[in-house]
């Protein structure tokens, strides 16, 4: 898609968003189902992932890591969000490489220590690109990627997350706990 017809495809969405913003407001979902032993399967839209215990819990590594799906998340948002970008500010990439790295300490994980945090202390994202672009694009098409990436942007504000519960044929209820974000 080049320039013109990105432009084109979205035009018409940005200015329905802008008359009505309550058409703009959209409920992603994922489900899953618990599986054998410790893993749960998750439908994409494309395929079936089976996620499991990372090895450095217990797992054998047949199955998916979600920590590991988490950065694989970032690294498609971000990807597919700067190529938009680019396309959009004219600059032609030959080529990209994204690399997610995230650290853990899994004595917080498997509750070994209860000082230790849960979940990434530190995650790197490193673009690598192939293009012609001056400094100030560059640095341009960085700054709106890092703006538009809504996996980037979620994990860096913490939205408010609740966990609620349900047995099977019941409505779920109240959320059991609010997770405010960070401070």
């Amino acid at each position: 898609m080049n320039r013109d017809q990105l432009r084109a495809t979205q035009a018409p969405l940005k200015q329905r968003y802008r008359d009505e913003p309550a058409a703009a407001l959209i409920t992603l979902k994922a489900e899953g189902r618990l599986g054998e032993g410790q893993s749960c399967s998750v439908e994409t839209g494309r395929a079936l992932v089976e996620a499991g215990l990372h090895p450095a819990t217990g797992g054998d590594a047949m199955l998916a890591c979600s920590g590991d799906m988490l950065l694989q998340a970032l690294v498609a948002c971000a990807g597919v969000t700067l190529s938009s970008v680019a396309t959009a500010l004219g600059i032609e990439l030959r080529s990209g490489q994204l690399r997610a790295e995230g650290d853990l300490d899994f004595c917080g994980t498997l509750g070994v220590d209860k000082n230790s945090a849960v979940g990434f202390k530190q995650i790197r994202l490193t673009i690598t690109l192939d293009c012609d672009a001056s400094a100030e694009q560059r640095e341009q098409l960085l700054q709106l990627t890092e703006r538009y990436c809504v996996v980037y942007q979620t994990l860096r504000q913490s939205p408010d997350l609740r966990v609620s519960y349900a047995t099977d044929g019941d409505s779920p209820s109240k959320p059991v706990s609010a997770l405010s974000p960070r401070s």
